[in-house]
């Protein structure tokens, strides 16, 4: 089992790692009846494409010996009604600029092949845009 999901009422979830035992919560947005206090389970889709994004550069990045500590992944989330989902994420990654144009094109190309992207429907759009900035 890689997790279990609890509820703990007034839209509330507990959401357990089995193999750490590490949790965190979930609320139902206030627009959805929620009280809006933690991730809503959407966000919780939207961020963790930003997370696999830049986890997966960062094995890359291992691989170029090249380091992306202090890397951050703006994550917006749009939704859409009739039926409610998640219509756009954008992801906005901002990132140092220590590598050279052809490391750059490996590391977006990474991170545009990565695992949720993969597994995110086709109808949701996705805005990703890469700044070599820090």
């Amino acid at each position: 089992m890689t997790s279990k999901v609890t509820y703990n009422g007034d839209l509330r979830t507990t959401c357990e790692h089995m193999r750490s035992g590490d949790t965190f919560i979930t609320d139902a947005p206030v627009d959805n009846n929620g009280l809006g206090q933690a991730f809503s389970p959407t966000d919780t889709v939207a961020t963790g494409l930003g997370s696999c994004m830049i986890t997966m550069m960062g094995i890359k990045a291992k691989g170029l010996d090249l380091k992306l500590d202090g890397s951050t992944v703006e994550i917006k989330k749009h939704m859409a009604t009739e039926p409610r989902r998640i219509s756009k994420i954008e992801a906005k990654l901002i990132l140092p600029s220590i590598a050279s144009d052809k490391e750059r094109k490996i590391l977006e190309n990474t991170a545009n092949t990565c695992p949720v992207l993969y597994s995110l429907h086709p109808d949701i759009e996705k805005v990703i845009t890469f700044h070599w900035e820090l």
